[in-house]
């Protein structure tokens, strides 16, 4: 199947915008007369901006648009302990449509959006490029709109939106005012979140399956916005432009709304917003890292009373033992382990080998852990390659453990 690139080539497009000028054809539907906005005025010339207030998503009128949640949970999961400083009315929520999807220098922003909380509602500006020789006035006005802006928000924003808007101001001669703010990319939580449920991590599929959100016919795939915008220079319609508007804007408002959502889980990971026992398990492994250790063992306690796939139970199983062994909570371990063990977890066998060996010295004990690994690692059903690993292992244990057990019983 060709590519979009190679679509874009046989018509004649040249990738990239490097070399676009501006249209010399007059525009039978400018932009101005199919999309309501304003100009703004730069030192650089008209910038063409689209604004919009939200009291409400559109998709889903009884969900409010405002950040009813604290934020601290994501800011220690993050690592930047000065967003909780911040006001939520300060967060900008950026998402931009460019020219071409691998990015690069030579890849325009041509819609840059950014989302806000206000008094008045939620409030989305879109920055429009009507024309390539317009970037300069583009930026200058974006620039001029981050007055009050202290955390960026996106949704992989650190490795796509902002290092191309850097990159965009930086060919213009102007230094990249993007660099410096704290950063909460939402993309890297999401993938922790739901990794293990949801085949794809992709916004539109937060939307549906977490936000349960449902877009309209307005709205296009991410992957057909680069043609739109080319044909729009080519044939100065922009009539197909009003669903990359849309795009744009749902895009920014699920940012809000997903924030808001993470936070209130995070907050309180047992208030009901979550259903699913593997989210509750993906909550742990998060709370584990932040070092928040009993809210950590409740998730993996409540996840584990819910109907998971066997595997995603095993690992949980193995992780909170090990967490519990690690705060010398010995005593739930062992009740993890014994759970694995009916599993015939091979590890589970020899963590309470070694617990009755070193803790309880009760050698035979030990010894009877460690010959029932024995024969699970002798069925037929294990695998060849790991009986030779484990083998050689348990056999030097189990020799080690009569040894010990036959001096005990010569004192």
């Amino acid at each position: 199947m060709p590519s979009i690139s190679d679509k874009l080539k046989s018509l004649g497009v040249n990738i990239g915008a490097n070399d676009l000028k501006p249209s010399s054809k007059q525009k039978k539907f400018p932009i101005e007369d199919v999309i309501e906005g304003y100009e703004i005025t730069t030192i650089y010339g008209e910038a063409f901006v689209v604004d919009n207030t939200y009291l409400h998503d559109p998709r889903k009128k009884d969900t409010p648009l405002r950040f009813s949640a604290s934020h601290a949970n994501i800011a220690a999961w993050i690592g930047d302990p000065h967003i909780v400083q911040h006001n939520p009315d300060s967060f900008y929520f950026i998402d931009t449509e460019t020219s071409g999807l691998a990015g690069g220098t030579g890849t325009y922003v041509f819609m840059i959006g950014i989302g806000r909380f206000t008094h008045e509602g939620f409030r989305i500006t879109q920055f429009f490029l009507r024309d390539p020789s317009d970037e300069p006035a583009q930026l200058a006005a974006v620039l001029g709109f981050l007055d009050e802006c202290e955390v960026l928000v996106t949704y992989n924003g650190k490795s796509f939106d902002i290092p191309l808007l850097n990159s965009r101001f930086i060919s213009n001669s102007e230094p990249p005012p993007l660099i410096e703010y704290p950063h909460m990319d939402l993309l890297h939580l999401a993938r922790r979140l739901w990794r293990d449920r949801l085949p794809s991590r992709t916004l539109g599929s937060i939307e549906e399956n977490i936000l349960d959100f449902r877009r309209t016919e307005e709205d296009i795939p991410g992957w057909m916005v680069p043609t739109i915008y080319f044909d729009y220079l080519r044939s100065g319609d922009a009539r197909p432009l009003q669903s990359v508007f849309y795009h744009n804007a749902m895009d920014i408002l699920s940012l809000a709304s997903l924030l808001n959502h993470i936070s209130k889980i995070l907050d309180d990971p047992h208030g009901g917003l979550i259903e699913h026992g593997i989210d509750l398990i993906a909550m742990g492994k998060i709370f584990e890292a932040m070092r928040e250790l009993d809210s950590a063992a409740e998730c993996y306690a409540r996840g584990l009373e819910l109907d998971i796939p066997s595997m995603i139970r095993g690992q949980a199983i193995q992780r909170w033992s090990f967490m519990e062994k690690r705060r010398n909570n010995i005593e739930k371990s062992i009740h993890l382990w014994e759970a694995a063990a009916d599993y015939n977890e091979i590890y589970a066998h020899i963590e309470l080998a070694k617990v009755y060996e070193h803790r309880m010295h009760n050698y035979p004990q030990a010894m009877s852990w460690t010959e029932q690994a024995l024969s699970i690692i002798q069925s037929s059903e294990f695998p060849d390659i790991d009986r030779e690993i484990w083998s050689p292992k348990l056999e030097h244990r189990l020799n080690r453990l009569k040894r010990k057990h036959n001096r005990s019983q010569n004192l």
